[in-house]
């Protein structure tokens, strides 16, 4: 789609200019299942293996790779990856957070997305077995730090 009498510039932003700064971003995403699946992750887990460590790996894996996911975003050499994975009894569920920093010239919000969401899509591969009404939600930024725009925290 094209603007009336306005031109369009389509591609990777230039960031060559901008400075090199610490940059951190958090993000999360939720997975929700029913209480018997639930109760399977956490007894037995899955016949594929360990759920919640190859959850992480894949989320980290996901992070250092975003480049080749999203069409415009800049690849990065990332500092840090990190995830946790928190589960909730009362709503038989997994909250991802993922935690990515680097020193670069572009933030990492879409690195830690990547990760939560990843994370959360390989918990479903892993316990669709049990359950294949699983709902993945609220995936968010919570907090974001560095560059000319600074802070931001949900």
């Amino acid at each position: 789609m094209t603007r009336k009498n306005k031109e369009t510039q389509e591609g990777m932003v230039d960031v060559g200019k901008k400075t090199i700064t610490r940059r951190v971003a958090i993000a999360s995403s939720q997975i929700k299942m029913t209480k018997k699946a639930f109760e399977l992750l956490l007894k037995e887990g899955s016949p594929k293996g360990n759920v919640f460590e190859t959850a992480k790996v894949a989320g980290i894996m996901a992070a250092k790779r975003t480049s080749e996911i999203i069409p415009m975003c800049h690849p990065l050499s990332l500092d840090k990856v990190s995830l946790s994975l928190n589960t909730d009894a009362q709503t038989y569920s997994v909250l991802v957070k993922a935690e990515v920093v680097c020193h670069g010239k572009t933030g990492v919000e879409m690195e830690a997305l990547i990760a939560t969401s990843t994370a959360a899509l390989t918990i479903y591969d892993m316990m669709k077995w049990a359950d294949r009404g699983m709902v993945i939600s609220d995936t968010q930024l919570l907090y974001k730090e560095g560059g000319k725009s600074g802070v931001y925290q949900r």
